[in-house]
């Protein structure tokens, strides 16, 4: 698995299409390369690392596993069985129209000649919105690098998904973790701060008694 990173800006988190192994450790084997992303971006991007504020910066994992289950040639089919729908109510509409006396078109006509065109010009919304997602999804798979599987014509939403998904989840796993270790930071300095604010409240000092012969003069006038 191959995962790019590159800090965007305060707060942001990008990326790219940089080669780096998520496994890769460093030379003392003390924290992989990822957990180490996660642990400079929190603490030098993040102002609310280690608080409830804290959002999470990537795509959460649940949402990536939906994308991956999506096909797109499940959603041209369902564009095309309402494409067939519409035409076949158009054309009940035109009948009924067609055998009916004039004063009892209205308000059916009316109504039904709104609603189709209507229906028409959402279609066509929704078929133009598909193709353009499909292109964008595309080019975003040729950005990564990322390639089609075997037996595939082009990348698959579960291909590229699926790759996101597995990455997300690692992610967010070491996310938690050093949310929690800042936490528990900013906590011990919290204890050490309150202590030594105490020690120095309790602390009193005695005035100085003077001593000496010009001391014991003055006592004796």
């Amino acid at each position: 698995m191959v995962w790019g990173f590159a800090a965007a800006g305060p707060g942001q988190l990008t990326i790219t299409e940089s080669t780096m192994h998520s496994t890769l450790y460093q030379k003392d084997n003390t924290r992989s390369l990822l957990s180490y992303i996660v642990a400079y971006h929190l603490r030098h991007f993040d102002e609310d690392a280690g608080r409830e504020t804290c959002v999470y910066p990537l795509p959460e994992p649940h949402d990536l596993f939906q994308a991956s289950q999506m096909k797109f040639e499940d959603f041209t089919k369902d564009l095309l069985k309402l494409r067939k729908d519409l035409r076949a109510c158009t054309a009940e509409v035109e009948k009924v129209c067609s055998v009916s006396s004039e004063e009892h078109l209205q308000p059916f006509k009316d109504k039904m000649e709104a609603f189709v065109s209507r229906a028409k010009q959402e279609l066509e919304a929704q078929e133009s919105q598909l193709k353009e997602t499909h292109q964008t999804f595309l080019e975003l798979s040729v950005f990564f690098s990322v390639k089609p599987k075997s037996g595939e014509k082009e990348v698959s939403p579960n291909t590229f998904f699926s790759l996101w998904h597995e990455f997300s989840t690692d992610f967010k796993d070491l996310w938690k973790k050093e949310n929690k270790l800042i936490l528990q930071e900013r906590l011990k300095a919290a204890e050490e701060c309150f202590r030594q604010a105490k020690e120095k409240a309790s602390y009193s000092v005695k005035p100085k008694h003077a001593s000496g012969i010009k001391a014991k003069l003055g006592m004796k006038i």
